[in-house]
This record gives structure tokens, sequence and C-alpha cells, in this order.
């Protein structure tokens, strides 16, 4: 019986958690969860997992989700960071699901690292704006940092058994999102109803509209350097539409090793939560022999403008690509408020990066006060559209 602590639950990646922990009652235990301000989804959860703990974003939102769960001693309701770290360092948590979205789980993500605890990572923000302080401070707990995204699981399961220092290249699939063959000017009149029409994956809006941009791939980027210890010069990215071989290795000899499976969310969460073993399928198995062609592409850099400014964050380091993550969250919750047009979203990011003069990311404090200083900037810069 493994114990799992869930932070944002109540996204997609925590509801397809709990859904492969309700698939193997006998091998996993929920003994905390934690949102936001979801109060009914997080009701539903405590009602059927009944965990140790729940959290939610601030007291109001505790007092009512008191008031919906109303007697359940087996559940004690806790709010902010407090609760938080309380829920990630409980001594009998043996693993950590970080899934909240965007910069807000890299605290918590944090705290767990510092207990001890083994991290399923989901929330790919919080080592692309503190890369080298997680690594190290997962290296100095003896705790192991697991990929939950897609590709980077693919990556991780084609490396098991093998030397680091024979890799030569890593290769990350990207769907291309619904804009990739596009001509660049239509790109101008995309709606965010259009963006958040994923042709493969269901997922939230924030993530969905980085998939649109081709950003998530970029922050992918970023964590595959940090995960994998490899320089940006030995990552690349292609387009995969058909979202069936979710990364691929190259090693030195030349040989590629590729991870194959249906889209689906609930095999990777699977795999973390089970690794080093592997559990039964949920999924359907994928079917070689119905499966659609396999094509691969070179995405467009004056396409997708934000691939391309990842790829220079992550080379400069240090508090640049905590500038660019928290610019790009601004851009686009500006962009889902009907504030600026999609293409402004890379032309916000770029403008925050310039303005930034880079230093060294050597602690927590250094990271969010760049997160802060960002947010600052791009919201200043949307003002004026």
């Amino acid at each position: 019986m493994k114990n799992v602590a869930i932070l944002g639950s109540t996204g997609s990646i925590g509801e397809n958690t709990l859904e492969v922990i309700r698939s193997f009652p006998a091998r996993f235990r929920v003994v905390s969860i934690a949102a936001g301000h979801n109060i009914e989804r997080l009701k539903m959860q405590i009602s059927a997992f009944k965990p140790k703990i729940a959290v939610v974003a601030d007291k109001v939102s505790a007092k009512r989700l008191k008031e919906l769960v109303g007697c359940a001693p087996e559940t004690e309701i806790l709010f902010g960071s407090e609760g938080y770290h309380h829920a990630v360092s409980m001594p009998e948590v043996d693993l950590v699901v970080s899934a909240i979205v965007g910069a807000a789980g890299l605290i918590p993500t944090i705290a767990a690292l510092e207990a001890g605890k083994d991290v399923a990572l989901a929330n790919k923000e919080a080592m692309i704006t503190a890369g080298p302080i997680m690594v190290d401070l997962a290296r100095r707990c003896r705790c192991r940092i697991i990929p939950v995204d897609s590709e980077h699981s693919a990556i991780f399961q084609c490396l098991k058994g093998h030397r680091r220092s024979e890799v030569n290249k890593i290769i990350l699939t990207a769907s291309g999102g619904p804009f990739w063959m596009w001509d660049r000017k239509d790109l101008e009149n995309v709606t965010p109803e259009a963006a958040l029409r994923h042709p493969r994956w269901k997922m939230g809006r924030k993530i969905t509209v980085d998939s649109a941009t081709l950003m998530n791939k970029g922050l992918e980027v970023i964590e595959a350097h940090w995960i994998f210890g490899v320089d940006f010069d030995r990552i690349d990215v292609h387009i995969h539409p058909q979202s069936i071989v979710h990364s691929l290795v190259e090693f030195r000899d030349g040989a590629l090793i590729a991870q194959l499976g249906v889209p689906d969310m609930r095999g990777p969460i699977a795999y973390a939560l089970s690794y080093p073993e592997r559990m039964t399928r949920l999924a359907e198995s994928l079917d070689l022999t119905k499966a659609e062609s396999l094509q691969f592409h070179r995405p467009d850099p004056a396409k997708f403008p934000c691939l391309g400014l990842s790829y220079e964050a992550g080379r400069q380091g240090g508090t640049m690509p905590a500038v660019l993550n928290a610019a790009n969250e601004e851009a686009v919750t500006a962009f889902l408020a009907g504030g600026i047009r999609f293409t402004d979203i890379p032309l916000i990011i770029e403008a925050v990066m310039k303005k930034h003069k880079r230093k060294k990311a050597v602690s927590i404090t250094d990271v969010l006060h760049a997160d802060r200083w960002a947010r600052r900037e791009a919201k200043q810069i949307i003002s004026l559209h």
C-alpha cells in the first residue's frame, strides 16, 4: 500500500490520478488532497476517498468546504501555504503528486522534497522556474522526481537501463495543437474558443492555450534539461499530430528508442504512481495495424516564437526561465479574458524578457522575486493593448 498526497486534485491530472487510484484500491491510499477554489469537486473527492487532510486556497474557501462536508471527522480541512505544507509532509505520505497548475505549485513541491518525499511531477513550472534548486534538493534529501508529463515519462522509460553518457539527443514530440497547419497571418484572428479546442487532449484552459502556442513544448524543453541533464543543443522538438509516439531518445550509436501508446494520461500517471513496477493497463492497447500513419514535422519558428523564447530563456538560465513562465501566465490569462490577441502572447513575453536583468537563482526567494517582477511588467504591457 502506497500512501499518496495529491496537489491539484480537482484539475485534469488530479482527477485522472484519482481514477487510477480508484482502479487499484489495494495498491494506493489517498491520505491528503489539495486544490484551490473548486469546493464542490473537492467535497465529492472527500466523500469518495476520505483523506485525512483536504486543503484549499484560503480561509473563506475552507469555511465553505466545512459547511458542504458537514460532520466528516476523518478529514481535517486546512487552507493556505501552511495547509499545503502539512499535506505533503505528513509522515505517512510516500509519494506526492504535484499537479497544481502554474508557478503556484512551486512552494508545495519544494516542501515535499524538503520532507524527503518522492514527487510525481506534473507541475512543469516548478522545474522550469527552479530547476537547479529542485534537482539539488532531491539529491540532498535522497528522494526521486518521477515525471508525469507524457513526453518526459516516455523519455524516463526509454532511458531505463541505459547510461546517460550514451545519450546523443532527446526528441520531444508535440501534437502541434489546433493551429500548426494554419498560415501565420491567420493566427491573428484566433479566438479563445478556438485555442481551447485541442485535437487530441482534454486539459485545463491554461495548458491548452500553451499547447496552441507551443509554449507548453518550450517549457518541456527546459524541464527535460534539468530532469535528464541534457544540454539544450541536444533537445529537439518534432510535431507529431497523431500523439502516438510520446517521445524518443537517440543514442550515440544512432539507435532511436521510442515509447508509444494511445493518448491517455492515465498511462504515465499509473507508471509514476507504481514506479519502478508496472501495473495492469487501464487504457486500451495500441493496435499498430489500425494506427494512423506516423508523421513528424519540424515546428515553424516564425509561426511559434514561444518555442524559441523558451530555448533562449533556458540557455540564459538564472532567473530568466521564471520570468518567461510568469510573463506567459499573465499573457495567457489576458488572452482568455479577451484583452489581447493570440499573436500578442509571444510579443509580451519577449518584451518582458528584454527588460529583465538576469540574476543567479540561488534560492527560492530569488525565483519568487523574479516571478513577481515579471508579472508586474507583463500586466503593465498588457494594459497598453
